[in-house]
């Protein structure tokens, strides 16, 4: 039995593993160059979030008296989304100021580590017939 490499094709282990290493240091340098914070969810001034969850909490109410009801999974399901979507919508993303030379860094790390882990999964053994 043959040991396979990278993506069962043969070769390409030590290419699959530095390129995993250099991907997860240019990703974590990246994700530490981030601030995430959180914004309100207004509607022409007023605070919209307890109106977000209405469909939600309607779904949940429509379940417990009827697990059954295609309309409490409707609301239910869609009032996740909602509440899942405003979060999401609401972040606010900075980026910290940092240097040419540790944004070049970053970026090598990370796109040279994905361009290793896309080769390794080619062929580097003979080639089959």
């Amino acid at each position: 039995m043959a040991i396979r490499g990278a993506g069962g094709t043969p070769g390409g282990i030590g290419e699959f593993l530095l390129g995993f290493a250099l991907a997860v240091a240019g990703g974590w340098l990246l994700s530490n160059q981030v601030i995430v914070s959180g914004g309100s969810w207004n509607i022409w001034g007023y605070n919209t979030f307890g109106l977000s969850l209405l469909p939600f909490v309607l779904g949940v109410a429509m379940l417990f008296f009827n697990g059954r009801s295609v309309l409490g999974w409707l609301l239910t399901m869609g009032g996740l989304v909602i509440v899942f979507a405003g979060v999401i919508v609401n972040l606010r993303v900075y980026f910290v100021a940092t240097s040419l030379f540790n944004t070049l860094l970053i970026l090598v790390l990370l796109f040279g580590g994905i361009g290793l882990l896309a080769r390794s999964l080619r062929s580097h053994g003979p080639a089959e017939s």
